[in-house]
């Protein structure tokens, strides 16, 4: 049974139901007061964005008249107060039109960040009138003290991105997916609020509550951030469903492959590679280790990998030199890899894969994330705790070889493909074990011929070549595992291909 608070709250605005469980300006913060929102919120049906009060021309803005508005490097929140963080909010335009309120927590107190115009530089675009409150897009945080870098930026939808010390952004996450890849049509979930706790100097974390929404559900978001090395954000979710949902998709990722040499797609660029991810790595409840090179296929490619309690997965950039991409202005290179492991039980269900076919290396076109077996029932509480890492490669790495590069081209005759794929790794750099190693490879369906290893011992790497006959099929399920002694010397690769 609802509580008299709760139940006024169903009859009124989000902004109004924000304002009943206490969230904004000079009330005592709480984050089970955020939980109370998102509860109420989901006892009524969703209310949608007001993006009609844009003023004329900000919806349709150029993405280089956009970028150019930025806040006034003195206006940003906690500048020159040596705390670490500075957050800076982000106008709207663009294709950015959903308001976004954001506060501060100062000593336990919310404090809400007023929309003021003086307090951006517009560059060519024309301010906004005076005295109209736009609210924000979201918001950039930066981090360090002497030399300060962008660590992340929250903006359009439940979107985010983060990197460790010495990327660049890439990889996109997001902190729900509903109906990805599906013929009624995706649902896009939005935050409606942030609130972001002003960090202790020195502390070296921020942490980051938000207000999510949609058609669905709703949800209360904690987030806490690590800048580093390796950049760390722990994402506590409590979702309240108000319909029932057969696909949700926790710890998202999403990246970029256009081509590389283990893509059968190729276009006339003068670069040999352009993706900013190479693959699917997951260590399975079963302490499987398992890589997947991720392509840019003619078609739309939706994979799915049965599990029961995931002990990580991500979207990985594998491919460090420079040399494979020759784009001195993109650097995919330098691009982060993006590590889930999972907290608490998660149950049975399935990391879902899905490849896009794209002729744009600035789309989006490779999604992942963990669909849960279990339904969503409507009224139901679901808590969900994950640990994510924006890295160069993820924290936990097998004891194994790992596939580091994957080429492919036509075979000896007929309709049959040729895979060259290198593993490396320490292990492959002791003799007695390369001596034993073979190469365990299945298709489903087709026909594995002509399989061939290549020893590197003192490049501690191993080359395995192979050939794939389909057959009549248009489709076949690959799958290589190096073995010696009957045991595991690389993890398993696999791969998915299209005739």
């Amino acid at each position: 049974m609802l509580a008299a608070g709760a139940a006024r709250a169903q009859a009124q605005s989000p902004a109004a139901a924000i304002n009943q469980f206490f969230l904004f300006e000079g009330k005592t913060f709480d984050p089970a007061l955020v939980v109370d929102a998102a509860r109420a919120l989901a006892q009524r049906p969703l209310v949608p964005l007001v993006t009609t009060d844009l003023p004329d021309g900000y919806a349709t803005l150029p993405f280089d008249q956009y970028s150019g508005i930025r806040a006034q490097p003195g206006s940003l929140v906690w500048a020159g107060e040596n705390r670490g963080f500075t957050l800076e909010p982000l106008h709207r335009g663009y294709v950015f039109s959903n308001p976004v309120s954001l506060f501060t927590i100062e000593d336990g107190t919310v404090r809400r960040v007023a929309f003021d115009r003086s307090k951006f530089d517009y560059g060519r675009v024309t301010p906004p009138p005076a005295n109209v409150d736009l609210q924000f897009s979201g918001m950039r945080i930066a981090t360090g003290l002497e030399r300060p870098f962008e660590v992340a930026m929250f903006q359009g939808a439940t979107f985010f991105r983060s990197l460790a010390r010495g990327q660049n952004f890439g990889a996109l996450a997001r902190a729900l997916i509903l109906r990805p890849g599906e013929t009624r049509g995706e649902e896009i979930p939005f935050f409606r609020a942030f609130w972001v706790e002003r960090p202790s100097p020195a502390s070296g974390l921020l942490v980051i509550h938000a207000l999510l929404d949609s058609e669905s559900l709703t949800g209360a978001v904690r987030m806490t951030l690590r800048p580093g090395d390796v950049t760390l954000i722990d994402v506590e979710m409590t979702l309240f469903a108000r319909q029932a949902l057969d696909h949700i998709g926790f710890g998202c990722t999403m990246g970029t492959f256009l081509s590389g040499p283990q893509s059968r797609r190729t276009f006339d660029d003068v670069r040999p590679a352009v993706h900013e991810v190479s693959g699917v790595q997951m260590r399975s409840g079963t302490d499987e280790w398992i890589y997947r090179p991720v392509s840019n296929p003619a078609t739309l490619q939706v994979s799915s990998f049965m599990d029961g309690n995931p002990k990580g997965f991500g979207l990985v950039q594998r491919e460090r030199d420079p040399a494979a991409f020759m784009d001195d202005d993109q650097r995919f290179e330098l691009r982060p890899s993006v590590w889930m492991e999972p907290l608490g039980d998660w149950g049975a269900g399935s990391v879902q894969l899905i490849e896009i076919p794209s002729e744009s290396d600035v789309n989006d076109n490779i999604i992942m994330y963990w669909r849960p077996r279990q339904p969503l029932a409507p009224g139901s509480e679901t808590v969900v705790a994950y640990r994510q890492a924006w890295c160069w490669q993820p924290p936990e790495r097998p004891p194994l070889a790992l596939a580091t590069r994957v080429r492919q081209g036509r075979g000896s005759q007929g309709r049959r493909r040729r895979f060259i794929v290198d593993f490396t790794g320490d292990k492959l750099a002791d003799a007695g074990i390369v001596a034993s190693t073979r190469a365990n490879i299945t298709t489903q369906p087709g026909q594995i011929h002509n399989i061939r290893l290549w020893p590197f011992p003192e490049r501690k790497l191993m080359r395995v070549g192979f050939e794939v006959d389909p057959g009549t099929e248009n489709l076949c399920e690959l799958r290589l595992v190096l073995q010696s002694g009957g045991q595991p010397v690389s993890e398993t690769w696999l791969n998915r291909w299209t005739w």
